[in-house]
């Protein structure tokens, strides 16, 4: 692990922080675009993984086909949306973002597809959209933006703020986006933090992290739910909430075809396996820290702390699938994720 040593400055340590992702040290990875790599050239031929740059959003097309879009200069945080998968289901809720028949009008800062966490340093509130307490994540530049035949690459550089306007650490996000057939889509999201501004401190919720919001259908629970839910320990429906597993899949119905979303938490994300905060309404989210809660355990003893001047790495992988888990092969699937 990398440690920013002999830096006494915030400002410093962001400096710092940013070379190190671009020398690819300190764990993380360096995205070099390749020689035929684009972001944006309109006389090719729109064959494999294209990124575009819209001044408040990226989107990605997949072969031509619009996969998702990126949207970085928002009030809270960064999201992806719309999310479609295959036989162009659109895998995720639409409200807030768009009015939509049987979207369920509630927690609005369920964003299609989003990170953040409901309790950092004791004091902030990442997850809800609070304007007394809510904190923000400022998109700051992309280090990188690539497009290519095989896949392409967003990568970010984000500083969470306070409610209170102070600077609380910074993260660089790198999305991967694979060409795939049809039937399928892939998104690794690595997200790595630097304690820039002194310890950084998860605290014990449920309310995080790696989140999706998925589509009214696919909910196990409401007028038009007709969904399922699965992990890797062979836990189903309403008992993998709150349940540590490698990988858990969220299944059912979108335009009379069944699909899925499968998320894999990498073996070396720590704590892994991790928890589930996956409910019945279509939440659904990998949350290592709310111990609390799903194990009723001590408050607090849940708390992860990344010390001052150090940084840690998350990854997981969306895996957009036709089918339910069995058919979709969710768990070999994983197995090669988890081997890269």
């Amino acid at each position: 692990m990398f440690h920013f040593q002999n830096l006494k400055s915030s400002r410093a340590l962001s400096i710092a922080f940013a070379l190190a992702v671009s020398l690819g040290i300190g764990g993380y990875s360096t995205l070099n675009c390749s020689a035929d790599s684009h972001s944006d050239d309109s006389s090719k031929q729109q064959t494999g993984v294209w990124l575009k740059d819209h001044g408040d959003r990226v989107s990605v097309e997949i072969n031509g086909k619009l996969f998702t879009e990126y949207h970085y200069k928002t009030e809270w945080r960064p999201y992806l949306y719309p999310l479609i998968g295959p036989g162009d289901a659109r895998m995720t809720r639409d409200w807030p973002m768009a009015e939509a028949e049987n979207d369920a009008k509630d927690h609005p800062h369920h964003r299609s597809l989003w990170y953040s966490h409901g309790e950092v340093n004791g004091i902030y509130n990442f997850w809800h959209e609070d304007k007394k307490t809510g904190g923000h994540i400022r998109h700051q530049k992309f280090l990188k933006l690539c497009s290519g035949e095989d896949k392409g690459v967003i990568q970010a550089l984000n500083q969470w703020i306070g409610h209170d306007g102070k600077l609380v650490c910074e993260e660089v996000r790198t999305l991967i986006f694979y060409n795939t057939c049809d039937s399928e889509r892939v998104l690794d999201f690595d997200i790595t933090f630097s304690a820039i501004a002194g310890d950084l401190t998860f605290g014990d919720t449920k309310e995080g992290t790696m989140g999706i919001r998925l589509a009214p259908t696919m909910r196990l629970k409401g007028e038009v739910g007709q969904g399922h839910i699965i992990n890797s320990a062979g836990d189903k429906d309403g008992n993998t909430w709150g349940k540590r597993a490698a990988w858990c899949d969220y299944y059912g119905p979108v335009n009379n075809k069944i699909v899925g979303v499968a998320i894999f938490d990498h073996p070396e994300n720590p704590r892994h396996p991790t928890w589930w905060h996956v409910r019945d309404y279509g939440l659904f989210a990998a949350n290592a820290f709310g111990t609390h809660y799903f194990e009723n355990l001590p408050a607090g003893e849940g708390n992860y702390t990344i010390k001052s001047n150090q940084q840690e790495t998350w990854k997981y992988r969306f895996y957009i699938h036709q089918g339910d888990n069995e058919s979709a092969h969710v768990s070999k699937r994983y197995e090669e994720y988890s081997s890269k």
